[in-house]
């Protein structure tokens, strides 16, 4: 837990030295538009970083007695539900949010009838059955927690209009009881806002219901399990690895980087009969036979006891503790994900300092620059009469008459320039995403197989790709007309311009294809034959298209925020220019109006060259505390364990 608290202290640190950076670059008028907006998003990165571990596996493995001895022992007992059974009936997110009060948000199952995804309630507070959370006591806490675990008992016609009972499944079928009622969960979702010092430091803990809510909830399949920064798989020693659990794997998990198997009670395997070298080997084979089940190394498969380790940890019992194996867990867990996930916002962090500190320093060079010019030509009046002095008024007047003449033309420049974002916008906005998910909707609901939905599905995925790829075409010229401009300013005027931000969406593409990739994985051919053409219309449009129009959505933000900056560079270096000149002129006047305040002035300029100079050499000290808060290492040779 030492790592997370670390980690959560070195992005204070951060958080610090970028706001004293933003603060001192600001009072000295250094920033502009695009680099304003840059910082902002780096300090906002840092502070709303979260590291988020999801808990899986099928009903009775011991998940949410894991979360209770990894992270809730302290409270003394068990805070998040815990028994034989299901305990845990929706998806459960544990975080803190410290402008919220400690409560537990509850998102009722009737939602479901609404055709909208668990992420389109997030911000509507009036969905959601707020329960405060009595800290004082934590037989209260529990009491409140044990909300996850309500159900209720509903016709057969009520669960199918949530999509929870199918009649041609053999299982659910019969889940009906003598009088006709199906049990469903009485929640679809919960966020648990909890000040518990990990959370505080950004964790987020995930606690999944078993294999058919995972089916079912399409916010777990699409968004919470892939984008977590590493996923628990909990198996049962005693049972070792079911057909279910076989199934929970290869369709919503799989091998690969974040992924750890937890092999839990082990206690189960310690027979007082035999020795403890008989024990262990047991644990072992088990341990070896988990791993060849589910293709991964046997060191990646963790055996534990979560109900010793909890039990160990309320008594301070260190010797079963050791016997519970946890702390193994624990530390190939938070060793591994630390330092891989510091190491991404490192990458991310560096990225927006370089960027922000080259357009400072343009800016910062062409004041410098300008100073000098001012200053030579002013040192260069020494000893001129006045028909000299009364020259260079006529020729400034004459640089100011060409700036203004070019700032006219850059209206002409700016008018296609909305017109290129107009045509952008046609493209890649959320109102055309729409339009486009209505007409698969329709195309759906127009085949007469469920195995025909595959064709429009597919023309779906292909035109949001198109409409990306336009998207970026669109980009491509507007970047191309700015760089031209950028490009004349500079030779016109001796601007030293850094060239205006660039924009991709290829992340967005690569989104496309992973959530298409979700689709063919989980609506195969046998999907598309036992679920009824309603079941897979309502699946798609709850998850696989709320997961693009989600995937927009980020794009358009993208694409607003750029087009907002793209001309800041060139407008502020335009400000500064008209205002160079300004002063040119009037110093020049002065002179011409009063010659002998000429080395006044050029004394003036001469401390104002200093003082720029000290200036550069700050942002250099601010620009290197922001460079040695990130180059703070949490263990540089700790295996990497990239995000999910």
């Amino acid at each position: 837990m030492q790592d997370i608290q670390e980690y959560g202290a070195w992005r204070a640190r951060l958080a610090d030295a970028l706001e004293q950076y933003r603060g001192w670059v600001g009072a000295a008028e250094l920033l502009d538009g695009a680099a304003e907006q840059r910082l902002a998003r780096a300090l906002a990165r840092v502070r709303d970083d979260r590291l988020s571990v999801a808990f899986v596996a099928e009903f009775s493995r011991g998940k949410s007695e894991l979360i209770n001895a990894i992270f809730f022992a302290d409270y003394g007992q068990r805070i998040v539900p815990s028994s034989p059974g299901r305990t845990t009936m929706c998806p459960t997110e544990l975080a803190y949010d410290p402008a919220l009060e400690p409560c537990i948000r509850l998102l009722p199952i009737e939602t479901r009838a609404q055709r909208l995804a668990t992420s389109d309630y997030r911000e509507d507070p009036a969905a959601w059955t707020v329960l405060p959370l009595d800290l004082s006591s934590p037989e209260r806490m529990h009491q409140t927690f044990l909300q996850v675990s309500m159900t209720r008992r509903v016709s057969v016609d009520e669960a199918r209009s949530y999509d929870l009972y199918d009649p041609d499944d053999a299982d659910l079928a019969g889940a009906v009881g003598d009088d006709g009622l199906v049990e469903i969960p009485q929640w679809r979702h919960a966020l648990i806002n909890f000040p518990h010092p990990l959370l505080k430091q950004g964790l987020v803990i995930l606690d999944t219901p078993g294999l058919n809510a995972i089916g079912t909830e399409p916010e777990l399949t699409l968004n919470l399990i892939p984008n977590a920064h590493a996923v628990l798989f909990i198996l049962a020693a005693e049972t070792g690895v079911t057909k279910s659990d076989i199934e929970v794997w290869r369709t919503h998990i799989g091998a690969g980087p974040g992924r750890i198997v937890v092999l839990n009670k082990i206690d189960a395997l310690w027979d007082e009969l035999r020795t403890e070298q008989e024990n262990d080997a047991a644990i072992a084979r088990q341990q070896e036979s988990s791993a060849q089940l589910l293709g991964v190394n046997a060191h990646q498969v963790f055996p534990v006891s979560a109900q010793k380790a909890l039990v160990a940890r309320v008594n301070a019992d260190m010797t079963l503790f050791v016997k519970s194996r946890i702390g193994q867990l624990e530390s190939a867990l938070f060793n591994e994900l630390i330092p891989a996930r510091q190491d991404i916002l490192r990458r991310q962090l560096r990225e927006d300092m370089d960027a922000i500190a080259a357009g400072q320093q343009a800016l910062l060079g062409a004041r410098i620059r300008d100073l000098v010019e001012q200053l030579q030509e002013l040192q260069s009046l020494r000893g001129k009469n006045q028909g000299v002095i009364a020259h260079m008024m006529r020729r400034v007047e004459m640089e100011k008459k060409e700036f203004d003449a070019s700032l006219f033309k850059l209206q002409g420049t700016r008018a296609v320039f909305a017109t290129l974002s107009t045509e952008l916008y046609s493209s890649i906005g959320m109102d055309v995403m729409q339009e486009q998910v209505e007409a698969v909707r329709k195309a759906m609901e127009g085949v007469r197989f469920a195995t025909g939905m595959r064709a429009p599905v597919r023309q779906f995925f292909d035109e949001a790709r198109a409409r990306l790829d336009a998207s970026t075409g669109k980009i491509g010229e507007i970047g191309a007309m700015m760089d031209t401009m950028y490009r004349k300013f500079s030779a016109e005027h001796g601007l030293a311009l850094a060239m205006p931000m660039t924009l991709s969406l290829a992340r967005y593409q690569l989104d496309i294809d992973a959530i298409e990739a979700i689709w063919q994985k989980q609506f195969g051919t046998a999907t598309l034959l036992i679920t009824s053409r309603g079941a897979l219309l309502e699946r798609f449009v709850d998850s696989i298209a709320a997961r693009v129009k989600q995937t927009f959505r980020a794009a358009n933000a993208d694409v607003e925020a750029w087009l907002k900056v793209i001309m800041a560079p060139l407008e502020a270096q335009i400000r500064q220019h008209r205002e160079q000149l300004r002063h040119r002129q009037s110093s020049i006047q002065r002179i011409h109006d009063a010659t002998e305040s000429l080395e006044q002035k050029i004394a003036a300029f001469e401390a104002a060259q200093r003082d720029l100079e000290q200036v550069k050499a700050r942002l250099g000290v601010l620009a290197g505390a922001v460079t040695r808060v990130l180059d703070e290492a949490a263990d540089a040779d700790a295996p990497a364990l990239e995000a999910a």
